[in-house]
C-alpha cells in the first residue's frame, strides 16, 4: 500500500495503488536534488496571500526517473518551476547538485537552467521558420559552439529521437509527436544532468504519449539522465521508477515502483 499522510486522499493516489501494488517508502536525503521544507506563497493584495506548496521535502537521486502527480491546482506545475530555476521558493532550501538555488541571483539562475536542466514543455516551443535541426542546434549557437559540432551533436540526437528522416523540415509540416521528439532533442542539445518534462503528453492522443514515454525511457537508459515528469497520467506515471503525489501543495505519497528496474 502507499505510505500516505494521514487523512489524505486522492482518486489519482488510489489508482496507482492499483496499478502498482510492490512499491516501498522513499525516504528524504541527500540527491543531486534535494528540497527542504519548501513553501511557494503569491501575495495577491494584502493581507491576502495564496500559499502554493506548503512544507515540500524530497530528494532526486543522480539517474533516477521519478514521475510527479496531481490534480490540476495540486502544486506540481509550481514545484516544477521551483526545480527548474524558473523561480524561488518563499521558504525553505533548494539544492541541486549540492548548490543552494534558494539564494541565488537571476544571472546564477539563468546559468543553472543553460548548463544543468533541459525543458520539455507540453506546448512544444519550437521557433517556427526554423527547421528541426536549427531548433536543436539554436542552444549549442548560443554557447558558442562551432558550426560543425553544434551539427553534428543536433544530428545525432535528432537519430535518438527518431527523426533523422525529418531534420530539414519546419514545425508546421510535423506532426505532434515528432515536435515533441524535435523538442526532446533540443533539451539534450546542452548535455544536460537533468530533463524537467512538464505535461509532454499532454496535447498527444494515447499511442503518440506513449511513444514519447518510450522516448524518455530509453534517454534514461542510454543516455543516464535524471527525469522529472510532471503528468497527470496514471498509467504514464507507473512506468517510472518513482511516483510523487501531490495533492493542495503537500507530498502525500512518495513511493518506489519496484516492478521497475534501473536501466531495464
Amino acid at each position: 500500500m502507499p505510505v500516505m499522510l494521514q487523512g489524505a486522499s486522492s482518486s489519482l493516489t488510489e489508482g496507482l495503488a492499483e496499478a502498482l501494488p510492490d512499491r516501498e517508502r522513499i525516504r528524504v536525503g541527500d540527491g543531486m536534488i534535494t528540497v527542504e521544507d519548501v513553501y511557494k506563497r503569491y501575495y495577491i493584495g494584502t493581507p491576502n496571500e495564496l500559499t502554493v506548496l506548503k512544507g515540500i521535502s524530497l530528494s532526486v537521486a543522480e539517474g533516477e526517473f521519478i514521475s510527479i502527480v496531481g490534480q490540476s491546482g495540486s502544486g506540481k506545475s509550481t514545484l516544477m518551476n521551483i526545480l527548474g530555476a524558473l523561480d524561488r521558493p518563499t521558504q525553505g532550501v533548494y539544492r541541486l547538485d549540492g548548490a543552494n538555488i534558494s539564494d541565488m541571483d537571476d544571472n546564477e539562475l539563468s546559468d543553472i537552467r543553460n548548463q544543468k536542466i533541459g525543458f520539455v514543455f507540453q506546448t512544444f516551443n519550437l521557433i517556427p521558420r526554423t527547421s528541426a535541426l536549427s531548433n536543436v542546434e539554436l542552444p549549442l549557437f548560443y554557447r558558442g559552439v562551432a558550426k560543425k559540432e553544434r551539427r553534428k551533436t543536433a544530428e545525432r540526437l535528432l537519430a535518438l529521437v527518431g527523426m533523422e528522416d525529418r531534420m530539414e523540415h519546419m514545425p508546421n509540416e510535423l506532426s505532434g509527436g515528432q515536435k515533441q521528439r524535435v523538442a526532446i532533442a533540443r533539451a539534450l542539445s546542452n548535455d544536460p544532468a537533468i530533463i524537467l518534462a512538464d505535461e509532454p503528453t499532454g496535447a498527444l492522443d494515447s499511442k503518440t504519449g506513449q511513444l514519447i514515454m518510450d522516448i524518455f525511457k530509453k534517454i534514461h537508459k542510454e543516455e543516464n539522465k535524471t527525469i522529472v515528469l510532471i503528468t497527470h497520467n496514471e498509467e504514464l506515471a507507473a512506468q517510472t521508477e518513482r511516483i510523487i503525489s501531490l495533492s493542495d501543495g503537500c507530498i502525500v505519497s512518495d513511493v518506489k515502483n519496484a516492478q521497475i528496474k534501473k536501466g531495464a
